[in-house]
């Protein structure tokens, strides 16, 4: 039987069959991920809670159905009473070093694109969060959920902004306006907003919490950023094991050294369809030593025992 040679179309084909197998794998990183998306639901229930405490101790619900009776009586003169989903929150419980008390204050958006470091406007830190958590949503039809995890160190470019803009329309989030959301954006957002009194804009509106409520709220913020870190780390992984894949496909010239390939990374494919030959040598590139350099690029939590062990049944086995 003849060998098959490789091409453009084969080796893409292998590729994203490699590609989609590692994604699935059970590793320290997706696990990280997938612990870091639960805890920020439970932040997400705790913080609300606080913030809806202050926030209807500062504007207590009595009043704000009082007003919203004068408006339905009185029309837009009264229309003072509002929905919000982002406060800023201060307290004066520390001191400087005179010993004159100092406000502690920043910005804290409930939003599913809100900001996660006290800035007032939504930005791509916001959006990160957005696609980390709605991951499973976003890969289900279709779109790159990790495209900005990819670009990480790139420039803008069309090919980022193409897939931004699609998963942006998915999720509903057309601009950075509240009124301007739809969808799965609307529905996340509308769960965490809150009565407020006042039309200013919501940096005109400090509302005074303590300083236990503030580091709470600061606790749950510090959770949505570890989503965004460790989906950053976890993409990390499988692009570093995807460039590694790409090079060796490259130096395969037949189907059987991709087969075997495949096979020593535990992916099973249809041998019915595909000639299977030995590898053509012993390289860097060599179907078993790369999927072990693949292998090795994943869970590096080791301890140093664990190590010396793959180490040696490395060297023993080569």
């Amino acid at each position: 039987m003849s060998k098959i040679r490789l091409n453009t179309e084969l080796r893409n084909k292998f590729f994203n069959r490699i590609k989609n197998h590692i994604e699935n794998e059970d590793t320290q990183e997706k696990e990280a991920y997938l612990q870091a998306r639960e805890n920020v639901d439970k932040k997400y229930v705790e913080a609300f809670e606080i913030a809806k405490g202050i926030v209807e101790r500062t504007y207590p619900t009595e009043d704000v159905e009082v007003l919203k009776q004068f408006k339905r009586k009185y029309g837009s003169p009264c229309d003072v009473v509002a929905k919000d989903k982002c406060f800023y929150f201060a307290h004066s419980e520390g001191v400087d070093d005179e010993g004159e008390k100092t406000e502690t204050k920043s910005h804290f958006d409930f939003g599913l694109y809100g900001n996660l470091n006290g800035d007032e406007y939504s930005n791509d830190e916001g959006r990160k969060f957005a696609y980390a958590y709605y991951r499973d949503e976003l890969k289900a039809n279709g779109l790159n959920a990790d495209i900005l995890a990819e670009h990480e160190e790139k420039q803008d470019n069309p090919y980022k902004t193409k897939h931004q803009d699609a998963n942006d329309k998915f999720l509903g989030s057309r601009s950075g306006y509240y009124d301007d959301q739809s969808g799965i954006t609307k529905s996340f957002n509308d769960q965490y907003s809150l009565d407020v009194i006042g039309t200013s804009h919501c940096r005109s509106r400090s509302i005074a919490c303590t300083k236990d409520e503030y580091d709470q709220l600061h606790s749950w913020r510090i959770a949505k950023g570890y989503l965004v870190v460790s989906h950053q780390k976890w993409i990390d992984s499988i692009q570093a094991q995807c460039d590694e894949i790409k090079t060796g496909l490259k130096a395969y010239r037949y189907m059987s050294e991709a087969v075997e390939f495949a096979n020593e990374l535990g992916i099973q494919l249809d041998e019915a369809e595909l000639i299977r030959t030995n590898s053509t040598g012993l390289t860097i590139y060599n179907p078993k030593n790369l999927a072990e350099r693949i292998k090795a690029m994943k869970n590096k939590n080791m301890t140093r025992e664990q190590k010396i062990a793959l180490r040696q049944q490395y060297e023993a086995t080569n």
